[in-house]
């Protein structure tokens, strides 16, 4: 009964899992395999937050924190660490499910790591309210276990696991001030072999504050003797690339920087993961860069061993501190060329799945859309605002995803068939900062118009401008164009050729540890006993 009640719930939220040939579409706005050998960085141009890689035989498989949203740990798999489709989620309801059925931004999904033990796929991650959790898959498509939570701690967070070559298991892990307050200190403990606990001899094995403050984010690995902690330090935006290497588990640690900005563009390049090719003959690092609005976006940076430590990009100089490439050769893979790849972006909604690359702002329940892949359009049922509502901040059934690239079009048709007043649906650019485009039922009217809200986090009140009337029940094209910089210009058409901007050009902000979204939503003002719907044919990036 327990999983056909999952099964249902998938079904009526659209996020059952989207067979690989479905995904395997080419964006149009960015493209980092240069097809002639080469790549251009980022490999992904889209907020993969902390991300963390594992290979496995000659697959690659790369998670990423996702905080809030849901289906939550995407998972994404390349063979050449240029070329990468979303192939899954961990969950699909985020744990506690109570807790995240409503909005909880910045918390959830912590930066997480993902490895591959005895035949089986691992994640770790914290939620820093909660504790350390770990979730187990024969197959990194799903289906994953239920995340179990191994240590109840608050502000444990970036956990990394390691199994070492004598059968001893090991985690470890940083701190969140927010919550434990203190930070800029890494520690390791004992973990059970099957890694599904902790023995609780906790041991502080560094401390970042004098050379490397805010340290945290670490991945362990061993090799030739020495355990090595890769751990970003100086913060998001303008951080470096720590490693730490000591001949025992528990240190002392030697640290060195292996990559900072150097004299690229590329602000804070640190936090990711190394990993090898099949033959061992070549190292790689991915790591993001913060671009605000953008969000964390994830690069590629050929790796090299110095006298036992890593030297990570190009070193001109010689030094052994490495600074970030916007160009390389591509990873020397086994066998053909790999097709390109990329996330998915667009959507026609022609099957009954949902892309794999939408997000819901927390747990999506039973009524809130509709899938129909056989006349392809998805229905977006308007739900009730929640009750002491003040803007979007504050609205679950926000349909979005990551931002693309930093220039693009966003391109919706939609039929809007409202029942009550102040039914609304639109299309909305989100973070800190938001605007939309919309449609709202009004005094027996059909009303297009752009609204925009300041400070949303912190409760600010939306304003509207440039209102007109469209017929009813007319199809209406919603669009907003994204400039360098996020600029964002919002226009509409009734017949899909002639696009008319309406209101101001608005700049769009990051969410909370986020970068901006865009997506689709439906609302209506009152708690009714039925509801309208808007019908969105497709979601077209450009």
């Amino acid at each position: 009964m327990l999983r056909f009640s999952l099964l249902l719930l998938l079904v009526l939220t659209g996020l059952q899992p989207l067979p690989l040939a479905a995904q395997s579409s080419i964006s149009k706005v960015w493209v980092p395999d240069l097809g002639n050998g080469m790549y251009k960085n980022p490999v992904l141009y889209a907020d993969y937050s902390d991300p963390d890689v594992v290979r496995v035989g000659n697959d690659y498989y790369l998670t990423s924190s996702s905080f809030n949203a849901v289906p939550g740990l995407q998972v994404l798999h390349s063979r050449d660490l240029v070329n990468w489709t979303i192939i899954g989620a961990v969950f699909t309801q985020q744990p506690p499910a109570a807790r995240y059925a409503v909005p909880q931004h910045g918390n959830g999904v912590w930066a997480p790591a993902i490895r591959y033990h005895n035949k089986q796929f691992y994640i770790y991650y914290p939620d820093p309210d909660l504790g350390i959790f770990v979730t187990t898959a024969k197959d990194p498509a799903g289906p994953w276990s239920e995340p179990v939570c191994i240590k109840e701690a608050k502000g444990w967070i970036d956990p990394c696991p390691l199994w070492d070559e004598d059968g001893q298991a090991y985690l470890v892990h940083g701190f969140a001030g927010s919550r434990a307050g203190f930070k800029s200190v890494l520690t390791v403990s004992r973990m059970r072999p099957d890694g599904l606990g902790l023995f609780g001899d906790e041991v502080l094995v560094f401390d970042g504050h004098d050379k490397h403050p805010t340290i945290e984010g670490p991945k362990f690995y061993r090799r030739h003797g020495y355990y090595y902690i890769f751990a970003p330090g100086g913060g998001v935006a303008t951080g470096w690339q720590v490693v730490l290497r000591s001949k025992n588990v528990f240190g002392p640690y030697e640290d060195r920087v292996v990559m900072d900005q150097g004299k690229t563009p590329i602000n804070g390049p640190h936090q990711g993961a190394w990993v090898d090719t099949p033959d061992g003959k070549q190292d790689w690092f991915l790591h993001f860069q913060d671009q605000g609005p953008y969000g964390r976006v994830v690069h590629l940076q050929p790796m090299a061993w110095k006298n036992d430590w890593p030297v990570v990009g190009e070193d001109p100089d010689g030094d052994g501190k490495g600074q970030p490439v916007l160009t390389h050769l591509k990873p020397a893979v086994p066998g053909k060329p790999q097709p390109l790849a990329t996330p998915s972006t667009s959507d026609e909604f022609s099957t009954n799945a949902l892309g794999l690359q939408w997000q819901w702002h927390a747990n999506p329940q039973v009524g809130w859309s509709f899938l129909n892949g056989n006349e392809g359009f998805l229905r977006l049922y308007s739900v009730p605002l929640p009750e002491g509502y003040k803007n979007l901040w504050q609205v679950p059934n926000l349909l979005l995803q990551k931002l693309p690239a930093d220039r693009f079009t966003a391109t919706t048709k939609v039929s809007f068939t409202p029942r009550f007043e102040g039914e609304k649906t639109g299309l909305v650019m989100m973070g800190l900062d938001y605007a939309y485009l919309s449609l709202i039922s009004q005094g027996g009217k059909v009303l297009l118009g752009q609204s925009v809200c300041r400070n949303a986090d912190k409760q600010g009140v939306e304003t509207s401008s440039a209102v007109v009337e469209v017929p009813a029940k007319q199809p209406v094209y919603l669009r907003v164009q994204v400039l360098p910089g996020a600029n964002c210009q919002f226009s509409y058409s009734l017949d899909g050729e002639k696009f008319q901007p309406l209101g101001p050009e608005f700049t769009a902000r990051e969410g909370k540890w986020i970068g901006a979204k865009v997506g689709l939503f439906c609302t209506r003002a009152s708690q009714t006993n039925d509801a309208g719907a808007a019908d969105f044919d497709w979601f077209r990036i450009e």
